[in-house]
């Protein structure tokens, strides 16, 4: 959904964009594809590079969770980077940034990517926010996808201890705290009591954050928590336009 992605992003004036399934391919661009034991699919080698391009007045901040490789269309293949980024508005001072693995550690994978128990990284920007005169902490998740499903396992419970470990370790006394992404969880996973002892807040709670493109029933996968409800000017789950099969979580905050 490229094409689509595109054309959002040319429009959109977010301080602070997160994604996750982000490419980054140095030997190659354009189209690639990619393979693995479930799926064979088109993928953008760079997609890092091409969301830079169009938010020229962004910082990107890239993680690699893993690596593998990938085909261009003449058949050759390259090492492809797999992982998170955030973009922050030039405008918005950085001043600390640290990612962490939350499930495994970094792997490459040179003859194929698995299907299964693949490494899952956070990524934390802490900026100052002139307008509020605070402090905000945003941190970036991608959740581990296991084949049985959503639901809770001894896994997925170490997995919230190390973004829990990760939150508290960047922020400081004070931050509004913002936490989002593709959490792969069930509304009611331990996830979200483990990171309420650090008071956050779910906003999503059980609403639909797939679009069209997904066909599964569960339509559970995005989260995106608050340390402070009341600085919350909206919230939304974007059904349209639809840029993937995850619908963007959009927040605004209180000057």
């Amino acid at each position: 959904m490229f094409d689509e992605l595109a054309r959002w992003l040319d429009g959109c004036d977010a301080d602070i964009l997160c994604l996750q399934e982000v490419t980054h391919t140095p030997t190659a661009g354009g189209w690639t594809r990619f393979d693995d034991d479930e799926r064979s699919l088109p993928q953008r080698a760079d997609l890092l590079a091409d969301i830079r391009s169009r938010l020229p007045h962004h910082h990107g901040l890239f993680t690699a969770s893993d690596s593998g490789p990938v085909n261009d269309h003449e058949h050759r293949s390259h090492q492809q980077d797999f992982g998170l980024a955030s973009f922050v508005a030039e405008t918005l001072p950085v001043v600390g940034i640290r990612s962490a693995f939350v499930h495994g550690g970094y792997v490459e994978h040179h003859d194929r990517w698995p299907s299964h128990d693949r490494p899952r990284a956070a990524l934390a920007v802490r900026v100052f926010d002139r307008r509020a005169r605070r402090f905000v902490t945003v941190v970036n998740l991608h959740g581990l996808r296991d084949a049985r499903g959503k639901a809770d396992t001894p896994v997925r419970r170490a997995q919230a201890e190390r973004l829990a470990d990760l939150i508290t370790g960047v922020r400081e006394k004070g931050d509004l705290t913002v936490v989002c992404g593709d959490f792969n969880l069930l509304p009611g996973s331990e996830t979200f009591r483990i990171l309420a002892e650090l008071e956050l807040t779910d906003l999503v709670r059980d609403a639909d954050t797939r679009t069209s493109r997904y066909p599964k029933p569960v339509r559970h996968a995005s989260y995106l928590l608050v340390s402070d409800p009341a600085a919350v000017a909206r919230f939304e789950i974007v059904n349209t336009p639809e840029v993937s099969d995850h619908r963007a979580l959009m927040l605004d905050l209180h000057p």
